[in-house]
């Protein structure tokens, strides 16, 4: 079994920006993918899935474009993100609440 790519405080952070519960468990299905499709990356996947739940705002439309720009170019997507810096732990801590 592959480990969970959604931390509990990712997790906790889509279901109050995505209130409506289908909203957050499709929100939640695309991160497992987009978590599998980038493992090739080699970064931590609560910085890449972070990157993309910050990014959409709340906005269904706006995380479908996040997830495009993963697939592009997953380097754009953490910095469009606020997460590609080395500062990013601290950052992910501001945006998800300390571990």
């Amino acid at each position: 079994m592959t480990e969970e790519p959604i931390s509990e405080r990712l997790r906790e952070r889509i279901r109050r920006d995505f209130p409506d519960p289908d909203a957050a468990k499709g929100i939640e299905g695309a991160l497992r993918k987009l978590a599998v499709e980038l493992a090739d990356s080699r970064q931590s996947a609560e910085r890449l899935l972070t990157a993309a739940v910050v990014i959409a705002d709340g906005d269904v439309d706006r995380f479908h474009s996040a997830v495009r720009l993963a697939r592009t170019d997953w380097r754009d997507l953490l910095m469009a993100g606020g997460v590609g810096h080395a500062d990013w732990p601290s950052v992910l801590d501001e945006e998800l609440g300390p571990r």
